[in-house]
């Protein structure tokens, strides 16, 4: 790897290269939330990311999470598998298409869903509160814009 010519100046500044911004800003700004899924459930990112998909939009296949999560579906196949394995969701064969399978959250999931939804709030208002309550909306928007979602 060879370094750039000291006569030559480089000015990119990846400090200000939006992508990385937006990928440190979100590594940072989930870490103690992650401590908590991880610490208290084992769980990994794709883990509850999965759980609150169906926390929040009921049954779903997991083709359905992949494209509201964008996430590959060799994770959300591992993490529905673990999330089997601690009960906390249920497959069903889908009778019109048996190659897809239904899945929904058990009883013990919903718990789970929602003791991490209420800290999942409490979480979000300590971010938004680094904020104006202006800039924290046009952040959302700002965001929401970025990832496809307006």
């Amino acid at each position: 790897m060879t370094q750039p010519d000291s006569a030559e100046k480089d000015d990119f500044d990846l400090r200000n290269f939006l992508p990385f911004l937006l990928n440190q800003a979100a590594e940072e700004s989930s870490l103690d939330f992650q401590k908590v899924y991880k610490n208290r459930y084992g769980m990994l990112r794709t883990e509850w990311r999965v759980l609150f998909h169906l926390g929040n939009y009921g049954e779903m296949t997991a083709k359905q999470i992949g494209e509201r999560a964008k996430m590959h579906k060799t994770k959300i196949s591992r993490a529905v598998h673990k999330l089997e394995q601690r009960r906390y969701l249920r497959r069903t064969r889908d009778e019109n298409d048996r190659r897809m399978e239904r899945l929904t959250l058990t009883p013990a999931g919903l718990t789970v869903y929602r003791e991490l939804r209420d800290i999942a709030r409490d979480y979000d208002a300590r971010l938004a509160g680094m904020f104006t309550t202006g800039e924290a909306a046009l952040l959302r928007m700002m965001l929401r814009r970025l990832a496809g979602m307006d």
